[in-house]
């Protein structure tokens, strides 16, 4: 078995996890969270603590491979449960902003038309400037496709970096033409 799916989920306080054929459920504070589980794995709860265990004499890489996944994403729901998860975005350009109307994230990019994107269930925006996203919900996979798709609308391009980029990236500049 992979060192990763031998590690044992912790649960805190307050976290209860509900396992049903080929499911498990992760309840919490902020809400609750399913995953399905591949075929020859399955998780046992001992006191306060999950383990993926991989079906006896079915130990493919594969499996293996899909058991440490598993244990990755049952310790994202979790986290995901009691903390939740957060990413930030920023818009660097002249013009370039972003504002919450009702379930639309408003953008103007510097394209002639502003792009309208709706926001999807179990997912909250805010903009606490016009040029700063931030994105939260306790899905950690949802939170960083929401992400990826607001990014995707203006990507930061290599001569001026400007676009949308995650808070903290570093763009790779390129030198421009010269004479």
């Amino acid at each position: 078995m992979s060192r990763i799916a031998k590690l044992p989920v912790n649960l805190p306080q307050g976290v209860n996890a509900t396992i049903a054929a080929g499911t498990v459920t992760v309840k919490g504070a902020k809400g609750a969270l399913t995953l399905p589980l591949a075929d020859g794995l399955s998780v046992a709860q001992k006191d306060q603590t999950l383990v993926v265990v991989v079906a006896e004499g079915k130990a493919t890489n594969e499996r293996v491979a899909a058991a440490g996944a598993a244990r990755a994403n049952l310790a994202n729901m979790v986290t995901g449960v009691t903390k939740g998860f957060e990413r930030k975005l920023e818009l660097v350009g002249v013009g370039y902003r972003a504002a919450l109307q009702g379930k639309n994230l408003n953008l103007t990019l510097g394209f002639s038309h502003p792009v309208q994107f709706p926001v999807p269930d179990g997912i909250s925006i805010e903009t606490p400037s016009q040029t700063e996203i931030v994105i939260t919900g306790i899905d950690k996979q949802l939170v960083g496709q929401v992400a990826a798709e607001v990014r995707a609308h203006r990507s930061p391009e290599p001569y001026k970096g400007k676009g949308v980029r995650y808070a903290g990236e570093k763009i790779v500049m390129k030198e421009g033409k010269k004479k």
